[in-house]
């Protein structure tokens, strides 16, 4: 594949243009212009407005893909790369005004590969990258900068995905491939290596991949970056140069080059500019933290970790922009982890209380954001939906790729225009806001949502860390525990339980010694408002025992996904219980399916208030629950549900289907529901918790229903035992017609069932999630 016009070279997986203009048009000459100076801005802008007059060729339509590519304007990348994709296919003029490329598939699956591995989507990333290694090969490709940037894109996303050894057979391959030392693909090989190293954690074969590159020399790079010298003009250095300077000073750092490592990143650091690129600006900060720690400095590294985890919530959800570029992906989470830890260390535990709820609420954001599978997050009003439509192009701009004028503390506009988008959403509609923007409530006003008697008492898990932090009207207690094996601690639990296995009761003892215990004198004798994190969302902590008795003996229980979700949930509201809204075995067109236990519990429940209104089979469906649910307080559930750990907002309620809908009542239609529910009761919702014990998934579902409208949910953590369900739910509607608070009437139905049923597998799975009042 010859050049005729110019190469690329590669520059950390950015192609940059060189040599001489083509003798072409005034369009040619205006593309290659923009391209070589990097305003990709103007390039997209120039191309977006001829699409708009017209469809784009081949040589057009290449052309505004890699604008996007190089901004990182990921959605319209991609549907440029499917248009590009049917001009190819089509045969024709396959070639690039960009770079003079034959034919573009190629630069089209380079691409979408890249792109693939900045989204986190490593499978298909390796795919497409072996594919076009493959094409590159069969052509007998003298574009070594493409190929081995293709190669590169290979053993990243095998590296990422947890098949180190097949990315290190690709790296091998790299090494021994063409182009030496002194060639001009020498940058681009040895670039590629070292990106793929990066990902591999092989830092001594970073190092060596940059010393090999005679055209880069490390020495001549530091030089620049200590004197400044790339600091001039309106360019691309912080998007092209900088992550070669992380590249290099991780390098550094992970070989034990300590004092060099920390005089580059703080070189770097002290640069304004540095913050536009704010995918390397967080990781810089996070491993300045690591210096300080590994010194001693346990205020300073808290300190960095803490303007890293700022830095890290300004961002997009769940991208990483820069993974393609440097071969390296930051963990987010062990950022407020790792702060977390600290803050408990220095004694700080309020500071150790807000890190965790705003770990939680950026693990939501990015969970949310990572694993829609295709759903959207809509608002509840007009206003709502342009808001947050406002703050998504907002939030896209601020990420954009675009030169920085370096003789200038910085180019915020664009980061400056998504934080007052995102604090309009708040002021409009902050419940929608926290779904796509982290935000959490100091520990000042969580306290003002404690009832007298209650101790607020919350998880953060990462790894085999595991935090806890207890807080009541005038007290804060924390501890941290040895997590290491707490997921396979829960799992046999709940199978002992369920299996009813004599070493229940101990195993219950021994796991509330470690989670309760370390903050025992200050829950004694108080109700519970517990926070789970990780595993812990699938534990019975109702079958925990104290020596004495079971929690629900002395303690009422109440959940909580976050504790700052208490802002928007209703105040509690005094209220005769004289109705609900019963749904009890849809038909869902599969005998097989069918739950006769689920109907007659429905039958029984619904004659109890005679203002109910119950629906079974072909009537118990999805549109009737649209349209009937927001006119009842009190509604209960005894239907199939799935809950999804891949794509939580497709976990759903399975209801009957009709010509109006399918029957399949997903999370991302809960949370665009209004309902004006004090409590939502979820009966034989038991499907696929045996099978994930992630954790944070299951918030999908009942943060859903709470941002729904509804004050208090219900739910099983497992299928029980039908009479026992019936006499539980019975027991618990009769206790809240008399008047009882949620919490208290659940805790004294669990009570009463187990002197009938004293196996904790009969009343111990079911737990309310809410207000409690």
């Amino acid at each position: 594949m010859a050049f005729t016009v110019k190469k690329i070279a590669v520059a950390v997986g950015a192609l940059a243009l060189v040599s001489c203009a083509p003798a072409w048009a005034d369009r040619t000459t205006d593309q290659v212009a923009m391209a070589a100076s990097g305003r990709f801005d103007q390039l997209e802008k120039v191309l977006e407005e001829q699409a708009a007059q017209g469809p784009l060729d081949t040589r057009d339509r290449h052309a505004l893909c890699y604008a996007y590519s190089k901004t990182k304007r990921y959605t319209q990348l991609m549907a440029c790369l499917d248009q590009l994709a049917i001009l190819l296919q089509k045969g024709g003029d396959k070639s690039t005004r960009l770079f003079a490329l034959e034919d573009a598939t190629p630069a089209l699956g380079q691409m979408r590969a890249e792109a693939l591995l900045d989204l986190g989507q490593y499978d298909a990333a390796i795919k497409i990258g072996r594919a076009n290694v493959a094409w590159l090969e069969e052509d007998q490709s003298d574009d070594l900068d493409m190929v081995y940037n293709s190669m590169a894109a290979v053993a990243i996303g095998y590296a990422l995905n947890g098949e180190k050894a097949k990315g290190h057979e690709i790296v091998e391959r790299m090494v021994k491939g063409k182009g030496s030392m002194f060639s001009a693909y020498s940058s681009a090989k040895a670039l590629a290596i070292a990106r793929a190293c990066m990902a591999l954690g092989d830092w001594q074969g970073v190092l060596d991949a940059l010393n090999s590159d005679k055209l880069f020399a490390v020495n001549i790079f530091l030089d620049k970056l200590f004197s400044g010298s790339f600091l001039t003009g309106v360019n691309n250095w912080v998007w092209v140069e900088l992550p070669r300077a992380f590249m290099l000073n991780k390098a550094l750092l992970e070989t034990g080059r300590l004092d060099q490592a920390k005089a580059g990143f703080d070189r770097v650091l002290a640069l304004p500019q540095v913050k536009e690129n704010g995918e390397i600006y967080w990781m810089l900060l996070s491993e300045r933290a690591r210096i300080a720690e590994q010194a001693g400095d346990k205020a300073a590294a808290l300190a960095w970790l803490k303007q890293a985890i700022d830095e890290v919530e300004e961002q997009r959800a769940s991208i990483n922009t820069e993974t393609s570029k440097i071969g390296f992906v930051g963990d987010k989470q062990a950022l407020y982890a790792r702060a977390i830890a600290l803050a408990l260390a220095l004694k700080q535990a309020d500071t150790a209380y807000e890190l965790m709820e705003r770990g939680k609420s950026r693990a939501l954001v990015d969970l949310l954001a990572a694993r829609s599978g295709g759903a959207t997050l809509t608002g509840r009003s007009a206003d709502s939906a342009r808001l947050l439509k406002s703050y998504q192009l907002a939030a896209e701009r601020a990420a954009a790729q675009l030169p920085v004028d370096m003789a200038r503390a910085g180019n915020g506009e664009s980061r400056s225009a998504a934080r007052q988008q995102v604090l309009q959403l708040k002021a409009s509609d902050p419940a929608l806001a926290s779904l796509v923007s982290v935000g959490a409530l100091s520990l000042a006003d969580v306290r003002r949502y404690l009832r007298p008697n209650e101790v607020l008492v919350e998880y953060y898990q990462h790894g085999g860390q595991l935090n806890v932090v207890a807080v009541s009207a005038g007290e804060v207690q924390s501890a941290v525990i040895d997590g290491a094996n707490l997921d396979r601690d829960v799992r046999a639990f709940r199978s002992q339980i369920e299996a009813q296995q004599a070493g229940a009761l101990a195993a219950g003892q021994a796991l509330y010694s470690k989670l309760l215990a370390p903050v025992g004198s200050l829950i004694a004798g108080r109700h519970l408002v517990i926070v789970p994190h990780g595993a812990l969302h699938y534990l019975p902590f109702a079958a925990l025992h104290d020596g004495k008795e079971y929690l629900p003996a002395a303690h009422q229980l109440r959940f909580l996904p976050s504790a700052s979700v208490q802002q928007y949930l209703r105040p509690p509201r005094p209220a005769k219980m004289d109705s609900m809204l019963v749904f009890g075995n849809p038909d869902l067109g599969n005998p097989q399916l069918d739950l006769p236990a689920a109907e007659e519990e429905a039958r029984k429940i619904s004659s109890m208030l005679p203002g109910s209104r119950l629906l079974t089979r072909a009537v118990a469906s999805e549109s009737a629950f649209k349209d009937v649910a927001p006119q009842f307080r009190f509604l209960h559930v005894a239907a199939h549900g799935q809950f999804r750990a891949d794509v939580p907002l497709q976990s759903r309620l399975a209801l009957a289907a009709d010509k109006k809908n399918d029957g399949s009542l997903t999370v991302a239609e809960i949370y665009g529901l209004q309902l004006d529910a004090d409590l939502v009761t979820l009966s034989a919702c038991e499907t696929g918790l045996n099978r994930a014990m992630h954790g944070d998934d299951l918030i999908g579902m009942t943060r859903g229903f709470l941002y729904a409208g509804s004050s208090n949910i219900i739910a099983s953590l497992w299928e029980v035992d039908d009479e026992a369900t019936a006499e539980l739910m019975v027991t618990f509607y009769e206790k809240l017609r008399a008047g009882e608070g949620k919490a208290q009437a659940l805790q004294e139905a669990q009570q009463a069932l187990w002197k009938k049923f004293p196996e904790p597998r009969y009343w111990a799975a079911f737990y309310l999630t809410g207000q409690g009042a």
